[in-house]
């Protein structure tokens, strides 16, 4: 069992209930706690933190002292830890000007589409180091398509990705957005029916 300070670069929606990450404040590495060791997602007490005001919702950009049990990798996500049982503690937050700080710079996202298939990770065709990066892109087009699904389309790195968008926020920053210059946390997903989709986790 270990104590990390992280920075929380995504509370997303994940089977409704939720899906965090974030950064060690040391090493600038990401952590993605989980329940067990299947990756399953943090239930909604799992995602509280306390402070002198009392006890809420973990968010982005939060700097959270968490307990974290062993580590856990999958072949898709190499990050994963699973929680133990104490109450997280919030220790400041950093402003959008820090984000910087804790880009990455990947030459692309996982290809050049909007899936892995798993059996190309599996078999090692496809080698996952990290399933997930925090990136600044440009001209970020929020919508919805026909079945209501939550997307993004935008360009990185001179790749034109279209990925689904699990940020709970999704709606307030949709009003707000106009074609603008964003930092993005994209994760790559479980495996779903054969493939690991890609996914913006949180817009800043």
């Amino acid at each position: 069992m270990s104590k990390k300070t992280i920075v929380v670069l995504a509370n997303s929606l994940k089977h409704n209930q939720h899906c965090v990450a974030g950064k060690c404040v040391v090493t600038k590495k990401w952590l993605r706690p989980v329940a067990d060791a299947t990756g399953r997602e943090l239930n909604h007490v799992q995602v509280k933190y306390v402070n002198p005001y009392g006890k809420f919702n973990v968010k982005p950009k939060q700097k959270i002292i968490i307990g974290l049990g062993c580590h856990a990798p999958l072949p898709n996500q190499p990050e994963n830890y699973i929680v133990d049982n104490s109450v997280w503690q919030q220790h400041y937050s950093i402003d959008d000007s820090e984000l910087m700080y804790y880009l990455d710079t990947p030459d692309n996202l996982w290809g050049e589409n909007d899936r892995v298939p798993y059996s190309m990770i599996t078999n090692r065709t496809t080698i996952i180091n990290q399933s997930l990066y925090l990136i600044k892109v440009y001209n970020v087009k929020l919508y919805k398509n026909q079945g209501n699904k939550r997307r993004a389309s935008f360009n990185y790195n001179n790749i034109n990705y279209d990925l689904a968008v699990t940020d709970p926020n999704f709606d307030k920053v949709f009003n707000e957005n106009h074609g603008r210059d964003s930092i993005l946390c994209v994760s790559l997903g479980e495996n779903f029916k054969g493939d690991c989709y890609k996914l913006i986790a949180t817009i800043f």
